[in-house]
């Protein structure tokens, strides 16, 4: 795979783009003026019908860079349509969302295609026609399998997040879903992170991919205020408590797994704070009413699992607090990207015990070196060490 580095076609405002003008209104009204750079870069290659490799972080603006090309072609070649494919169904309804806003005045369908909805309701859309598709893997699959959905017609592909897709184990439904799709297509794919699986995934889906690459570097933002407090495991319940009472704003709470945000969320809710859960366990209907009420703030606490590391997209979060740490730097990352957002400021805090061994290599990304200790011993031909006295 031949890879494009340094493609240079850049804007200033999207006003300098030749773009439909029910779109440009769109983009007003959404007070998209300046772009981000990762739209600043992708836009110009992808409105020339070129594949996109693009890395950049959530956060970052790649709707836009994607929906921006996406609807402009769709409203030039009416006969054509574009899939969009993305981990889970909260990013797949924000997607859709954002692109229905942005279309409006095109004249364009859209179906959105996730677990935990009306099958018959998307089998009855998808005959109906869309011009794009907004799914995730393993539901567009179901669509396959019952012949309810024909995807001979695309030609634009959009695969967001990838390397969310393939940590959850999306590659097998992915690849079926490219034996349905034309060769002759545009395909652009966006990660945070390039690893070789991901380079070999884009071997076999694309054609000559400019490479975009924004962020790369895991790191987060220099909006984002990061604390750490030492706690003990019995201590954890109090101290998040006190913590509440002393932040104002929407405060967005990480716990380890579906139990724990359970009994957490539970706990805040008798101590009187308004919360809501987000987890996977929870039916679509609990998740789509819990990031309505967290969205609007009438319940400004919510307690997740990594589910919310990238799967929403709230833009006042005030608070991050990683009740309990993640599994490494990378979720953490992701984690803490939810606040300090688009020029905002923010606050992270992480409670750390004991049992927190990694604690400093998955807050900072470095293994802290051993501390040296001498302890006497044996050395060479069997003769012991002398002791040092300083």
């Amino acid at each position: 795979m031949h890879l494009e580095e340094g493609y240079v076609n850049t804007f200033n405002t999207f006003n300098e783009l030749s773009l439909p003008e029910a779109l440009s209104k769109s983009l007003g009204k959404m007070n998209f003026i300046a772009p981000t750079p990762i739209q600043k870069q992708a836009i110009p290659v992808a409105l020339q019908g070129k594949d996109i490799l693009g890395t950049a972080q959530t956060g970052t603006g790649k709707t836009g860079a994607f929906g921006i090309p996406l609807l402009t072609m769709l409203y030039s070649e009416p006969t054509k349509q574009a899939l969009i494919l993305c981990p889970t169904r909260e990013l797949a309804a924000q997607i859709n969302q954002v692109l229905r806003q942005m279309g409006k005045g095109l004249g364009m369908c859209s179906s959105l295609v996730v677990g935990g909805e009306s099958f018959r309701r998307q089998r009855d859309e998808l005959e109906r026609g869309a011009d794009f598709i907004v799914a995730t893997p393993g539901r567009l699959n179901d669509h396959l399998q019952e012949g309810t959905v024909d995807l001979s017609g695309i030609n634009f592909l959009v695969l967001d997040e990838v390397d969310r897709m393939l940590d959850m184990g999306f590659a097998p439904q992915i690849k079926e879903i490219m034996k349905h799709i034309s060769r002759e297509r545009q395909t652009l794919l966006f990660s945070a992170t390039l690893p070789s699986e991901i380079q070999g995934l884009a071997n076999q889906l694309m054609k000559n991919p400019v490479r975009v690459a924004i962020d790369t570097e895991l790191k987060p933002s220099a909006q984002v205020e990061q604390k750490t407090v030492e706690v003990s495991m019995d201590g954890k319940n109090n101290l998040i408590l006190k913590e509440l009472e002393e932040r104002k704003g929407k405060v967005l709470i990480f716990a380890r797994t579906q139990i724990r945000t359970d009994r957490l969320a539970t706990m805040l809710y008798r101590e009187g704070h308004r919360v809501v859960r987000l987890h996977g366990g929870c039916t679509q209907w609990q998740r789509k009413d819990a990031l309505e009420k967290f969205r609007r703030g009438s319940h400004p606490v919510m307690v997740a699992t990594d589910l919310a590391g990238r799967g929403i997209d709230v833009l006042d979060i005030e608070h991050v607090i990683n009740f309990d740490l993640p599994e490494n730097h990378e979720d953490y990352i992701h984690r803490i990207g939810r606040t300090g957002r688009f020029g905002k400021t923010g606050q992270a805090l992480n409670f750390v015990t004991p049992l927190d061994v990694d604690a400093e290599k998955i807050i900072t990304g470095v293994k802290p070196k051993p501390k040296f200790q001498f302890r006497g011993g044996r050395g060479f031909k069997g003769r012991r060490a002398p002791s040092r006295r300083f």
